[in-house]
Protein backbone atom coordinates (compact mmCIF):
# COMPACT_ATOMS: atom_id res chain seq x y z
CA UNK A 1 0.00 0.00 0.00
CA UNK A 2 1.28 3.27 -1.23
CA UNK A 3 2.35 5.58 2.19
CA UNK A 4 0.94 8.74 2.53
CA UNK A 5 3.13 12.41 3.64
CA UNK A 6 2.29 13.92 6.90
CA UNK A 7 3.43 17.55 6.71
CA UNK A 8 3.07 20.30 9.20
CA UNK A 9 -0.17 22.04 8.12
CA UNK A 10 -2.41 18.89 8.68
CA UNK A 11 -0.74 17.60 11.60
CA UNK A 12 -0.76 20.70 13.52
CA UNK A 13 -4.74 21.33 12.20
CA UNK A 14 -5.19 18.41 13.96
CA UNK A 15 -4.39 19.31 17.08
CA UNK A 16 -5.71 22.95 17.24
CA UNK A 17 -9.69 22.97 17.87
CA UNK A 18 -9.61 26.40 16.82
CA UNK A 19 -7.49 26.08 13.37
CA UNK A 20 -9.71 26.65 10.28
CA UNK A 21 -8.86 22.73 8.90
CA UNK A 22 -9.13 21.22 12.35
CA UNK A 23 -12.87 19.20 11.46
CA UNK A 24 -11.40 18.13 8.07
CA UNK A 25 -7.77 16.91 9.74
CA UNK A 26 -9.24 15.37 12.04
CA UNK A 27 -11.27 12.92 9.63
CA UNK A 28 -8.75 13.05 7.62
CA UNK A 29 -6.29 11.66 10.42
CA UNK A 30 -9.15 9.16 11.64
CA UNK A 31 -9.42 7.76 8.36
CA UNK A 32 -5.69 7.39 7.53
CA UNK A 33 -5.19 5.33 10.59
CA UNK A 34 -8.18 3.11 10.08
CA UNK A 35 -7.23 2.52 6.61
CA UNK A 36 -3.64 1.29 8.15
CA UNK A 37 -2.11 3.33 5.71
CA UNK A 38 1.37 4.11 6.61
CA UNK A 39 2.23 7.41 7.24
CA UNK A 40 5.91 9.06 6.85
CA UNK A 41 7.12 12.71 8.03
CA UNK A 42 10.48 14.03 8.51
CA UNK A 43 12.43 15.51 11.26
CA UNK A 44 11.78 18.98 9.79
CA UNK A 45 8.09 18.76 9.96
CA UNK A 46 8.31 17.42 13.39
CA UNK A 47 10.45 20.29 14.65
CA UNK A 48 7.77 22.50 12.95
CA UNK A 49 4.89 20.77 14.68
CA UNK A 50 6.43 20.91 18.01
CA UNK A 51 7.71 24.50 17.93
CA UNK A 52 3.88 25.45 16.32
CA UNK A 53 2.04 23.61 19.51
CA UNK A 54 4.23 24.74 21.74
CA UNK A 55 4.07 28.66 21.46
CA UNK A 56 0.44 28.38 20.10
CA UNK A 57 -1.14 25.69 22.60
CA UNK A 58 1.17 25.07 25.40
CA UNK A 59 3.13 21.56 26.56
CA UNK A 60 -0.29 19.45 26.51
CA UNK A 61 -0.54 19.77 23.18
CA UNK A 62 3.38 18.40 22.70
CA UNK A 63 3.14 15.95 25.16
CA UNK A 64 0.48 14.69 22.46
CA UNK A 65 2.52 15.15 19.53
CA UNK A 66 5.20 13.12 21.20
CA UNK A 67 3.30 10.04 22.72
CA UNK A 68 -0.01 9.70 20.24
CA UNK A 69 1.47 11.17 17.21
CA UNK A 70 5.04 10.32 16.41
CA UNK A 71 4.33 6.60 17.12
CA UNK A 72 1.86 5.72 14.82
CA UNK A 73 4.52 8.11 11.74
CA UNK A 74 7.24 6.73 9.89
CA UNK A 75 10.22 9.27 10.29
CA UNK A 76 12.85 10.48 8.37
CA UNK A 77 15.38 11.92 10.07
CA UNK A 78 17.26 14.51 7.97
CA UNK A 79 21.03 14.08 7.21
CA UNK A 80 23.42 16.58 5.55
CA UNK A 81 22.54 14.74 2.12
CA UNK A 82 18.59 15.66 2.64
CA UNK A 83 19.25 18.94 4.06
CA UNK A 84 21.67 20.10 0.78
CA UNK A 85 18.96 18.35 -1.64
CA UNK A 86 16.26 20.57 -0.05
CA UNK A 87 18.54 23.63 0.46
CA UNK A 88 19.66 23.33 -3.91
CA UNK A 89 15.74 22.94 -4.13
CA UNK A 90 14.78 26.15 -2.68
CA UNK A 91 17.48 28.19 -3.90
CA UNK A 92 16.58 27.32 -7.44
CA UNK A 93 13.10 27.94 -7.48
CA UNK A 94 13.67 31.34 -5.76
CA UNK A 95 10.44 31.34 -3.98
CA UNK A 96 9.89 33.52 -0.59
CA UNK A 97 6.78 31.24 -0.20
CA UNK A 98 7.54 27.63 -0.04
CA UNK A 99 9.89 26.74 2.98
CA UNK A 100 12.91 24.30 3.38
CA UNK A 101 10.91 21.75 5.29
CA UNK A 102 8.53 21.51 2.06
CA UNK A 103 11.53 21.52 -0.29
CA UNK A 104 12.87 18.31 1.61
CA UNK A 105 9.60 17.04 1.65
CA UNK A 106 8.90 17.11 -1.91
CA UNK A 107 12.64 15.64 -2.19
CA UNK A 108 11.36 12.39 0.15
CA UNK A 109 8.51 11.82 -1.74
CA UNK A 110 9.83 11.68 -5.43
CA UNK A 111 12.57 9.94 -3.87
CA UNK A 112 10.08 7.09 -2.16
CA UNK A 113 7.28 7.55 -4.91
CA UNK A 114 4.92 9.53 -2.82
CA UNK A 115 1.91 10.57 -4.30
CA UNK A 116 -0.47 11.65 -1.43
CA UNK A 117 -0.05 14.35 1.15
CA UNK A 118 -1.50 14.59 4.29
CA UNK A 119 -1.83 18.45 3.89
CA UNK A 120 -3.73 21.70 3.22
CA UNK A 121 -0.23 23.50 1.92
CA UNK A 122 -1.18 24.05 -1.97
CA UNK A 123 1.95 23.79 -2.67
CA UNK A 124 2.04 20.34 -2.86
CA UNK A 125 -0.29 20.28 -5.06
CA UNK A 126 1.90 22.38 -7.12
CA UNK A 127 4.88 19.64 -7.02
CA UNK A 128 2.58 17.65 -8.31
CA UNK A 129 0.76 15.54 -5.16
CA UNK A 130 -2.24 15.16 -4.30
CA UNK A 131 -3.75 16.48 -1.26
CA UNK A 132 -5.90 14.00 2.01
CA UNK A 133 -8.10 15.57 2.53
CA UNK A 134 -8.89 17.10 -1.16
CA UNK A 135 -8.41 20.75 -1.41
CA UNK A 136 -11.93 23.22 -0.72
Amino acid sequence: MDATFADTSALYAVLDRDDAFHAEAAAGWRDLLEADRPLLTHSYVLAEVVALAQRRLGPGAVRVVHDDVVPVLAVVWVDERLHGAGMTALLAAGRADVSLADWVSFEIMRARGIRHAFAFDRHFEQQGFTLIPPAR
